[in-house]
């Protein structure tokens, strides 16, 4: 295959490139005579109601094709590379990577430490601008793409090339500009190292981020995560109670002057700064609509109101005024009883909604087993880094295990049912005897579990 053609996994059912003939395994050659870079200049080109394509079919032979269509109307191919180009590896060495902080022997794709800017606007991914080139800026600007995900971990040049262990890291954060300038709406990420870029440093940097408010939509300022598997690394210490609602209070007091004058809180402290600090978790209309749910801001308190808004429902339409079975526990059923495994950071809300649940249907027994991360270590809290192996081993300590043991969507590979250590969901109901499902994401999917 040339290095121009891209490969044809999949022609949508009844689409335009279906009815035109075009079909799987075929490779796209040029669009409108230009060729195709990546999955950008492909969408970009595909937006005209008039579109070329040429077609190398497997046999090698070329065929042209013409499409009259509507702006904006796919014409229904889907591409073996998602992005129609190799995936650009990460050229730095930060001293906070968790990927550096993991054991040998996990699966490969585990390892893989992207950079890519055309994953930052088709995943989410966040990026240090290391990796783009200026032409990769001009792009992004000519075809409008945002908002542009940034990891600028400090706005200090020469602390930065420090951080990332790339000497062009400074020199990045000029790129920062020409994407304000042109109006590409961006969103950051901090990562705080104690000790590093915290502290006066994070002062400078939340106070150079606002000039560039309110392109830039909000950034999160989210603790380092540490495991134990830091031999040979940069020496980094874990922040505590202190250190926590120092960062708060720094954060709190420029979200007011963004919202002022802005209309939107910009700066975003992770919920584990509030729960490391013990200080209330900030209310819905503080998040922005959740900008930086996956930085884990906000994920609480969108779990929180979501699962009370599912149990009112879920009262509504299955509580003993709905459904005569709901008060087969008060004439002698047993109840189900339920264990919901969690992470050790969220473990109190949990239990907190578990309790609420049990109070509305008495008629399920709930218990919370937060579960210690040995494998990457205690530092580590979140319930998406939780194993197999943990989970199996603390399971059977646990005095009392429910017949039916709950799992959180988040310790599972997207579409399947393996954990990090490629343990399966299978496995673990195998080891305890018991069944074990899963809970699907946020508040509703909690309560859908349980009920």
């Amino acid at each position: 295959m040339k290095t121009n053609e891209h490969l044809i996994e999949k022609v949508v059912p009844h689409s335009l490139a279906d009815k035109a003939g075009i079909k799987e395994n075929d490779t796209v050659v040029s669009i409108n005579g230009n060729t195709i870079e990546d999955i950008f200049d492909y969408q970009y080109m595909c937006e005209d109601t008039c579109v070329d394509i040429q077609i190398c079919d497997a046999k090698g032979n070329i065929k042209d094709f013409h499409f009259d269509k509507e702006e904006d109307e796919d014409l229904g191919l889907v591409f073996a590379n998602g992005l129609m180009d190799e995936y650009r590896h990460c050229s730095n060495k930060c001293i906070f990577c968790f990927i550096d902080q993991m054991p040998k022997g996990m699966r490969e794709t585990l390892y893989f430490k992207d950079d890519d800017s055309r994953l930052s606007f088709l995943q989410g991914n966040y990026i240090t601008l290391t990796n783009m080139s200026e032409h990769d800026v001009d792009r992004i600007i000519k075809y409008r793409l945002g908002p542009i995900n940034i990891s600028f971990q400090t706005m200090n040049p020469t602390l930065r090339c420090k951080m990332l262990n790339n000497r062009f890291a400074g020199d990045a954060l000029l790129k920062v500009k020409r994407l304000h300038e042109a109006g590409i709406s961006m969103n950051g990420q901090i990562v705080l190292c104690k000790g590093v870029n915290d502290g006066d440093e994070l002062k400078y940097s939340l106070e150079q981020l606002y000039e560039y408010a309110p392109v830039l939509q909000s950034v999160s300022i989210v603790p380092v995560g540490l495991t134990r598997f830091r031999e040979g690394l940069y020496p980094l210490e874990p922040f505590n109670e202190d250190d926590a609602l120092k960062v708060i209070d720094l954060i709190e007091s420029w979200q007011k002057k963004a919202y002022k004058e802005h209309g939107i809180h910009l700066f975003h402290a992770s919920d584990e700064w509030y729960i490391m600090a013990g200080r209330e978790l900030p209310q819905e209309e503080r998040y922005d609509g959740y900008l930086q749910i996956e930085n884990g801001v906000g994920m609480v308190r969108s779990m929180l109101a979501e699962f009370d808004d599912a149990l009112n429902e879920a009262v509504e339409k299955y509580g003993p005024k709905k459904n005569p079975l709901a008060n087969l526990f008060a004439k002698g059923v047993k109840a189900e009883h339920i264990t919901i495994v969690t992470g050790m950071l969220i473990k109190d809300y949990i239990q907190k909604m578990a309790d609420c649940f049990m109070k509305k249907f008495p008629q399920k027994q709930i218990d919370v087993l937060p579960i210690r991360n040995d494998f990457f270590g205690e530092r580590i809290t979140v319930s998406g880094l939780l194993t197999g192996k943990d989970i199996i081993a603390q399971c059977k300590q646990c005095g009392e295990l429910g017949d039916r043991i709950l799992l959180p969507q988040c310790v599972v590979r997207s579409d399947s049912e393996i954990l990090l250590d490629d343990i399966t969901v299978s496995d673990i109901s195998k080891a305890l005897g018991r069944s074990v499902t899963l809970s699907g994401v946020g508040g509703y999917g909690l309560v859908d579990a349980l009920l």
